[in-house]
């Protein structure tokens, strides 16, 4: 067994608001609950037969200290009511030997839905792309989403997104979203 695969994985989100810019990022992981691994970002792989577990359950697994790879989104502002978000989206084949994909959306003056969504757009056509499912590139995503599920391909795909407007006061606003790996 490849101890250097990861076996699970969860989705966590979070938000902080601090004077200082670091401070708002340690409290949007405390938001997420992560704040105390040390954090390892990865790119964006989903291994094959990695079980996707809640957040609940997959805090359980976290230990105090110990090195936690992720992908991570991070965004951040101190302008005052500025919109910013941060997305990771997810598309698992149908073929469980297969790998599947993750992505990180960062963006400014999105809505949550619509970052959420275009991370989720993102993962499933790097993951057509790599499946050799033909589709139009201009179409909209709830078309391709129609076109990817059709295939037999594509199992599933979703997103986590946090989003939040800039402290009225101009203290910093970090938004995190992030799928955790779990190795054991």
């Amino acid at each position: 067994m490849d101890k250097t695969v990861p076996k699970r994985v969860f989705f966590t989100k979070g938000v902080g608001v601090h004077k200082d810019r670091l401070g708002s990022f340690e409290l949007a992981l405390r938001n997420a609950g992560i704040e105390s691994c040390n954090l390892v970002y990865v790119s964006s792989i989903l291994p094959p037969k990695c079980e996707i577990l809640s957040e609940a359950k997959g805090l359980r697994f976290i230990k105090h200290g110990q090195i936690t790879f992720c992908v991570m989104a991070r965004n951040e502002t101190n302008e005052p009511n500025r919109l910013v978000s941060s997305a990771i989206g997810l598309a698992v084949p149908k073929d469980k030997e297969h790998y599947g994909y993750l992505s990180e959306h960062h963006s400014f003056g999105e809505r949550g839905e619509v970052a959420g969504d275009y991370a989720e757009d993102l993962a499933a056509t790097m993951l057509a792309t790599t499946l050799g499912i033909e589709f139009d590139s201009n179409k909209a995503w709830d078309e391709r989403k129609q076109i990817y599920k059709a295939s037999g391909h594509i199992f599933k795909t979703r997103n986590i997104c946090q989003s939040a407007e800039g402290n009225k006061n101009g203290l910093w606003t970090t938004v995190i979203a992030a799928a955790v790996f779990i190795m054991e």
